[in-house]
This record gives C-alpha cells, structure tokens and sequence, in this order.
C-alpha cells in the first residue's frame, strides 16, 4: 500500500530520525536520491547542464547539494538563488566546491538540459511568487525535476493555487505526500519517484492500493462455495428512459465477483437478453445497487432497497434523495457535479478541493464516497481516504459509473466493507479499461467484459 503523510507527519519524523543521525546526514541522504534520479532522467551527467531553481529552507539546500552531486559526475551546474539572502549557506559552499556556478538572473544561464526545482518546501502553500513564476515561465519546454512536491502546489490538500511548477519527474523522501495523489495537484508532479531515507511513521489516512493490496481483498471461492454462500447482489438500476444503464450496471455485477445476480426493474427483457444468468425477480439479496439511470423512479427503488437492511451502493439518480444518513453500511458513488448539489456547492469548488468535499460529504452522510474522477477517491466517514491511480482518460465514457456501481455492489455482496468495495471496485475499473483498451478507445461494455481478465491476472498463481 502506498501511503501519503501530511507534512507534520513528517516534520516529527525527520525531526526524531536528525536527533539518532550525525548531522547533515538525512539531507545528504536525500541530495544522493535526488541526483540519481536526475542523473536517470538525463541518461548520465557528462556535458549535461543542469540549472537549479534555489529558494529558501531544505528543499533548495538539497538542491545545491544535489548540484555538488551532479557536477561531480561531468554536469554543468549552475544555480539561480531567487532568494539570495536565505540561500542554504553549506549546499551553497558544497555546490562551489564540487566547480557548480551562482548565476544571479536567468539571462545569465545557459539553456538547461534540466531544471530542478528547490524553490519552496512542503510547507509553502499557495502559488509561485511573481518573481518565481517569471522564471518558471521561461523555461517551458525544459524538463523538470521537483524536489519532494513542485512548487506552487498544496501538499496538504492538493489544492492548485495559482502559478506552480509542471515536473516532469517529483522525486519524494521518506513518504508520498498528499499532493502526489490528489487531484488537481498530482498532475503537476509528473512521475513520482520515492527516496527512502528511514523515516519512521504512524499510519496515514489518505493511502493507495496497490495491485498485491487489491489481490488480497478480492472475494475467492471456499472449495465448498455455492452461488448463495458467494453472496448475492441485488439491482434496482435502469428505467423507461435510460433502459441501457440498468444492462450495463448488471454487466458490473455479473462479472463473476458475486455468486448471483437479481435485477428489479424496468429492463427486465434488455437485461434477460443480455444476462441470460441473471434472475429477474424482487428477492432476497446481500446487497443493492441502486440509481444508475433510475430517473424518475430512483427515489422509489432506493426505499424498497434501504427496506432491506442491507448494505447499499448508491448511484447516479439515487443520489438526490439522499439528504442524510442512511443506517446502514453504505456506498455513495456520485461525480464531481452530483456532488456538488449534495453539498450544495459550485461544481469547481469540488473539482479544486477533491479531499476536503470527498470527506465532508462521508461525514455528513455517515456513509463511504467514492468520487470519480481522474484519481477516483474513496472517503469513509473517520476520514480514512484511498486514492485510485490506476486507469486511462478514455474511462470517461457514457456508462462506465453503471458498470462501476454493480462491480461495487458484488464487492459488497461478496462480504466487503464500503470502503474496501470501493476502493478495490475503483482499481479492478480502471485496470479494466487499462487493459481492454490498450491505450486507445474503450466502451463501458468492454471494461466489464474486461474485469474477469484482471482478476485473473491478480489472482494468478504467480503473484502468490
């Protein structure tokens, strides 16, 4: 499991490991990491030119030492202070003693092969400065290396705040850190490479799965399994108007994560033709999936279904009548806009602050959320959040929540929690789509026709 620590977090465990290590040596730790990584990006460090970006605090010492580093192997080095006066004095000494030079404007350096950028630490918030911003803008097609998060971004809530660095490559110690996960700043970190430099921390509350994680959780058949035993998922999906979705949310459910699958609705002959397996009757279920495509009907479907007592995925058109708690394990599975109107709030106030309105809304709702999106997180009410990096841009097709909230819903049905139905539903959607569409176009229909091939592979005998 990946994990992502807040910044104070982290300050404690750098402040506990400095107090057991001679001095200087975690940021020599974290000047090694940062110069292979530049050295990897580059292909070597002979002739290379390397301009480093220098502001104030750590984040510009390890940059000049790293510059020490990097010209030691061949590189030229030079470093542009943007704040002379609170330069970091000993990186500044070791850069000039390795043969790196002190450029005082950018019109000064030479067109860079790299730029790494020092400028800010992990507790500068808000955009680049006027003056950094400048230099910043200059230099657009260069590649970037940040040191532990680019600079101009919220490492805390992945806010994007005006002017900030776009890295090609973010080279991080000791943890992920918020902003490498959430969106609208993980964009801005490029590839995220981590450096480990011994920190010893508690638990974090916003994590990612990862493919070994997803295996582990995934439902598998005891050898004396039946189809009830397996769990059974119940669907109250589709409508007159939006007959497709109640196909393509049973395509989610009957991928083979549950034993069974029961439709309740207005499709019934769409999905009898499509499923054939699948029983079309109100019956007894483990648990429901409902809303997606419900129209007019959703609130109807969501009360029979919460009449069950049983845990629920809630989608699409179910959303508008939750107004409150639902008393029961539940999944909410809402876009960026439905949540929106949950919280009554603008739809970009959502898309700038993903973590906090993702939070807000499972702690008003007392229930699991999982909002979509290009980093689909999955929030639960104590404020534990996992983040889904897996998937490709042509996952936002027409229908794809469908099949997504009846995967969740056998997930549930098989006997998950909320949370792990979401957070694993959200990685075997995006692996799907990954997978079918090869990096080109994909169907709603294919990602659920694709979701037995990702569980195969997870669960192949060679991953054991």
């Amino acid at each position: 499991m990946r994990s992502a620590h807040t910044v104070e977090q982290v300050r404690a465990g750098e402040a506990a490991l400095m107090a057991s290590l001679p001095e200087g040596t975690l940021m020599a730790r974290a000047a090694s990491g940062l110069a292979h990584a530049v050295l990897e990006l580059l292909g070597g460090g002979y002739g290379r030119r390397v301009l480093l970006l220098v502001g104030s605090g750590d984040n510009g010492g390890d940059a000049l030492y790293a510059g020490a580093l990097l010209s030691r192997r061949g590189a030229a080095v030079q470093a542009l202070l943007l704040r002379p006066d609170k330069a970091h004095p000993a990186g500044l000494k070791a850069l000039r003693g390795a043969g790196g030079r002190v450029v005082t404007d950018l019109s000064a350096a030479r067109t860079p092969d790299v730029v790494v950028d020092g400028i800010v630490g992990i507790g500068a918030s808000g955009g680049l400065r006027a003056e950094a911003a400048s230099v910043v803008q200059r230099l657009p097609t260069v590649p970037v290396v940040a040191v532990d998060v680019p600079s101009g971004v919220d490492v805390d809530t992945g806010r994007v705040d005006g002017p900030h660095v776009q890295a090609t490559v973010t080279v991080t110690f000791g943890t992920h850190k918020i902003a490498h996960l959430v969106d609208p700043a993980a964009p801005a970190c490029g590839a995220v490479h981590l450096v480990d430099i011994g920190l010893d921390l508690p638990p974090a509350q916003v994590t990612s799965l990862q493919a070994d994680d997803v295996a582990a959780l995934l439902p598998v058949p005891e050898p004396d399994a039946h189809k009830y035993t397996r769990g059974v998922v119940g669907v109250r999906a589709g409508s007159r108007d939006y007959p497709g979705a109640a196909v393509l949310c049973v395509a989610g459910a009957a991928a083979g994560l549950a034993g069974m699958v029961r439709y309740d609705g207005e499709a019934a002959d769409l999905v009898r033709e499509a499923h054939p397996e699948v029983v079309v009757n109100d019956g007894r279920v483990q648990a429901w999936v409902v809303g997606s495509g419900g129209g007019a009907d959703a609130d109807k479907a969501l009360q029979a279904s919460l009449a069950d007592r049983v845990p629920i995925v809630v989608d699409a058109d179910g959303l508008t009548h939750v107004t409150g708690p639902l008393g029961i394990p539940a999944l909410l599975t809402p876009h960026a806009g439905e949540l929106a109107r949950m919280l009554d709030v603008g739809r970009a106030e959502v898309e700038a602050e993903q973590l906090r309105c993702a939070r807000e809304a499972a702690r008003r709702f007392g229930c699991v959320v999982l909002l979509k999106g290009r980093h689909t997180l999955v929030a639960a009410p104590d404020g534990d959040v996992r983040v889904s990096t897996v998937g490709v841009p042509w996952l936002a097709t027409a229908g794809s929540g469908d099949v997504l909230a009846g995967l969740c819903g056998a997930l549930l049905a098989a006997g998950l929690t909320p949370l792990d139905a979401g957070s694993v539903g959200a990685w075997v959607h995006g692996a799907a789509a990954a997978t079918t569409g090869r990096g080109g176009p994909v169907t709603a229909g294919d990602v659920a026709r694709a979701i037995p091939d990702v569980r195969r592979t997870l669960l192949a005998p060679s991953r054991a």
